[in-house]
C-alpha cells in the first residue's frame, strides 16, 4: 500500500474557537490516537487532497514537529452543507498488530448479464478489513465475470490470504439487475399466462354442449 506524508504542528489550544481559526487559515484539527497520550495538532488541507478524494487506501507518515510516526486515517468530518474538511482522526499502527480499514472495492471482469442487457450496480463501495498492515492492500479487485441477471457477489465469496472481512457474509457487493424494460415483458408474459391458460377448457367444452345437442333428436325419435 502506498503511503502519504502529512506535516502536522501541535495545537496549544483546544477550544472551537481555535478550531474554526485553524480552518480559517487553511488547516485541518487533527487527533492522532494509539499511542501513551492522544496528540492533537493541525496540518494543511491541500495535503489531504490526495488522501480523502480518492479511490484507493492508504497509510500516512505523520511528522507532527519532527515527531514521526506511520498511521492511518480512522475518521474524516465535513461540513453537511460545504463539504469542507472540519477534522480527521488519526491511528498509530505498528508491524506486529492487525488493524481495521475500510478498502476500496473495484469491480472487475465482463458480467455476462450485462452483455445480454443488465446493469452491474455496485452495492457496496468499500469492505471493512483485519489484517496487519503489511498485508493491506490499496483496493480489492472484485470479479464480476460469472455474474448472469439477478446474480450477485457477496462479501462470503472473497477469499484474499491474510485478509478477514468484517462485513455481513450475505452482504452484496455488485449485483446484475434487469432492465426495467425486460422486468415489464416478463411481468406481461407472467400475466398473460394464467389467462391463456383458462381459455383451453372453454374452448374444450364446445364439442361437450355439441355432443348433447346431438343426442336429444335421438330421444325424440324413441317417443315416436
Amino acid at each position: 500500500m502506498k503511503t502519504i506524508e502529512i506535516i502536522g504542528y501541535r495545537r496549544a489550544n483546544l477550544g472551537k474557537n481555535d478550531a474554526q481559526k485553524i480552518r480559517h487559515e487553511g488547516n485541518v484539527p487533527c487527533v492522532l490516537y494509539g499511542g501513551n497520550e492522544q496528540v492533537h495538532f493541525y496540518a494543511p488541507v491541500i495535503l489531504f487532497r490526495d488522501l480523502i478524494y480518492t479511490n484507493e487506501a492508504h497509510f500516512v507518515h505523520l511528522n507532527i514537529e519532527g515527531e514521526e510516526c506511520q498511521a492511518i486515517m480512522q475518521e474524516v468530518q465535513f461540513h453537511p452543507v460545504s463539504e469542507i474538511i472540519l477534522h480527521v482522526d488519526f491511528l498509530r499502527i505498528s508491524e506486529d498488530r492487525k488493524i481495521k480499514m475500510d478498502i476500496p472495492a473495484r469491480l472487475v471482469g465482463q458480467a455476462p448479464g450485462v452483455a445480454k442487457g443488465g446493469a452491474l450496480v455496485r452495492k457496496r463501495a468499500s469492505l471493512k478489513v483485519y489484517a496487519f498492515a503489511k498485508d493491506m492492500p490499496d483496493h480489492i479487485d472484485v470479479d464480476c465475470s460469472t455474474l448472469d441477471f439477478h446474480h450477485s457477489v457477496k462479501v462470503g465469496d472473497l477469499k484474499f490470504e491474510g485478509l478477514e472481512f468484517l462485513d455481513p457474509k450475505q452482504a452484496s457487493i455488485a449485483v446484475v439487475e434487469v432492465p426495467r424494460a425486460a422486468k415489464l415483458a416478463e411481468e406481461t408474459a407472467a400475466a398473460a399466462t394464467p389467462a391463456a391458460g383458462a381459455a383451453a377448457p372453454a374452448a374444450g367444452a364446445a364439442p361437450a354442449a355439441d355432443a348433447k345437442k346431438a343426442e336429444a333428436p335421438k330421444k325424440d325419435e324413441k317417443k315416436k
